[in-house]
C-alpha cells in the first residue's frame, strides 16, 4: 500500500489459463450451524474452490489455473502480506487510543487483497471499498494517506489518478456502478487496460451491485468484479443472503463467475490475472469470489463475539494466509532467518511511522466545509458560513473575557 512497498518490487507476473467456472454440483444442504462452525466450504463446493497453495503450505496445481514465480516474487507476496498486515494492526491500535474516529480492518484477507492487487497492470483502474488496504499498498498509494479520512481531517488523502486508485467508498455496493461506468468508458475509448471493483458478500445483496451486473453483460464491459466472502455482513451470515454460493450470481446476468481460495495468495493472483486478461481482450466482466474469513471486527464500532461463535475463527486461523506462504517459503528453502528478521524490523519501522504521521496530521481548515459545495457560490452558504464563524469566534471571546477576570 506504500510508494515504498512498489518501488522495491516487480509486479509479480505469472503464466495463466483463461477459463470459465465449472458447472456446479448441487451441494447437500447443511444447517447454519455447521456451515458456520466448520470454517470451509462444503465437500461439493469444496470441488469448485481454486486453489494452488493449501492451508498446509504445500504448492498444488489446478486445472485452469497457474502461476510460475520467482523466489523474489514470492518473497514480495509475503512482505507486503506481513507489512499490510503490520499497517493495519497500528490502525486498530490507533482508533482504540482516540487518534482515529473508525477503522475497518482487513485482518484474515491479507491474500485476497495482495493477490488481487499484484496482479493489476498500472493502467487498471481500482474502485475498492473501506477496507482495500492491501490493494491500496499494491497501488503505490501511502498507508498514512489512508489514515486522514479515519481521522477526520480530509476526505480522502490521495489523488485516485495518481495511482489508478479510485478513493475510499463508504455506501454499499455503488462503487460497482463507478467501475462499469468507468470500463464503458475505457472501451469507449478503445483502450486494453482493465477495471477491478472491489465488494463484500454483503454489498452482493445491494440493487447498486446487480444494476453493474446487467450493465457490465449487456455492454461487455472490462470490468472484473471482486467479491471478499469474509462469511460475515457486520453480523449477517452469508446463508442469509444467498441460496447459491455467490459465483454462482454471474451465470444468471450472462458472465462467468469462479471462487478462489482467499486465504491463498497464489490462487488469488493467477485467477485475478486470468480475469483481467479475460477483460482486456474484449471478453467481457467475469466475477471473483474470494472465499475468506474476516478474522477481526466489522469495524472497529463491532463486537463480533456477540453473534458469532469462537470456534469459527478458530478454524479459519489455521488457514492463516501469511503463516501459509511462509511455510511454502522456508520449506522451499527460499528465506532464512535472516530475510524474515528483516521483514520484522521493516514492520517495526513502519508501525513507528504510521503512529507518528497519524499524531502530526494538522487539523482541517474550521471553514474549508463551506468550499465547493457550489461551483459558483450560492447566497444560503454565504449566510451560514457567517454564522459558523460568528459562533467559532464566540468562544474566542469566552476564553479572553475570561482570562480578563
Amino acid at each position: 500500500m506504500t510508494v515504498e512497498g512498489t518501488a522495491q518490487r516487480k509486479n509479480a507476473r505469472g503464466s495463466s489459463k483463461r477459463t470459465t467456472a465449472k458447472k456446479a454440483t448441487p451441494a447437500k444442504k447443511a444447517s447454519p450451524a455447521k456451515a458456520r462452525n466448520s470454517g470451509r466450504p462444503d465437500e461439493a463446493e469444496q470441488d469448485q474452490l481454486v486453489q494452488l497453495l493449501t492451508p498446509e503450505g504445500k504448492r498444488i496445481e489446478h486445472p485452469d489455473y497457474s502461476i510460475d514465480l520467482s523466489a523474489e516474487e514470492l518473497r514480495g507476496l509475503y512482505r507486503d502480506m506481513v507489512l499490510t498486515r503490520k499497517f493495519d494492526a497500528e490502525a486498530t491500535t490507533l482508533q482504540r487510543q482516540g487518534e482515529l474516529g473508525l477503522w475497518a480492518s482487513l485482518l484474515g484477507q491479507e491474500a485476497a487483497q495482495i493477490g488481487s492487487g499484484r496482479a493489476l497492470r498500472d493502467d487498471d483502474y481500482v474502485f475498492p471499498t473501506y477496507r482495500e488496504h492491501g490493494v491500496a499498498w499494491c497501488r503505490g498509494v501511502d498507508p498514512t494517506n489512508l489514515l486522514g479520512m479515519f481521522r477526520g481531517v480530509n476526505h480522502g488523502g490521495w489523488d485516485p489518478n495518481s495511482n489508478n486508485f479510485h478513493l475510499y467508498t463508504i455506501v454499499i455496493g455503488s462503487q460497482t456502478l463507478h467501475a462499469t461506468g468507468y470500463a464503458m468508458g475505457v472501451q469507449k475509448d478503445g483502450a486494453d487496460s482493465a477495471v477491478i471493483a472491489y465488494f463484500g458478500d454483503g454489498a452482493s445483496s445491494q440493487g447498486d451491485v446487480a444494476e453493474s451486473f446487467t450493465f457490465s453483460a449487456v455492454y461487455n464491459a472490462p470490468v472484473v468484479f471482486f467479491c471478499q466472502n469474509n462469511q460475515w455482513a457486520i453480523s449477517e451470515p452469508t446463508e442469509k443472503q444467498t441460496r447459491v454460493p455467490l459465483y454462482q450470481r454471474a451465470r444468471g446476468f450472462g458472465f462467468p463467475g469462479v471462487r478462489v481460495d482467499g486465504n491463498d495468495v497464489l490462487a488469488c493472483l493467477a485467477v485475478t490475472k486470468a480475469a483481467l486478461e479475460r477483460a482486456r481482450t474484449g471478453q467481457g466482466p467475469m466475477l471473483i469470489e474470494a472465499f475468506t474469513y474476516r478474522m477481526g471486527a466489522h469495524t472497529t464500532s463491532d463486537d463480533p463475539t456477540k453473534y458469532r461463535a469462537d470456534e469459527e475463527r478458530v478454524a479459519w486461523e489455521a488457514k492463516d494466509p501469511i503463516l501459509r506462504l511462509r511455510t511454502y517459503l522456508e520449506a522451499e528453502g527460499l528465506v532464512d532467518e535472516a530475510y524474515l528478521a528483516s521483514i520484522d524490523e521493516e514492520s517495526e519501522a513502519l508501525g513507528k511511522r504510521v503512529r507518528d504521521a497519524v499524531r502530526a496530521m494538522p487539523d482541517p481548515d474550521d471553514m474549508a466545509i463551506f468550499e465547493n459545495v457550489y461551483a459558483d457560490g450560492h447566497a444560503l452558504v454565504d449566510e451560514e458560513r457567517a454564522q459558523f464563524a460568528a459562533y467559532q469566534a464566540s468562544f474566542a471571546d469566552a476564553d479572553a473575557a475570561a482570562e480578563g477576570n
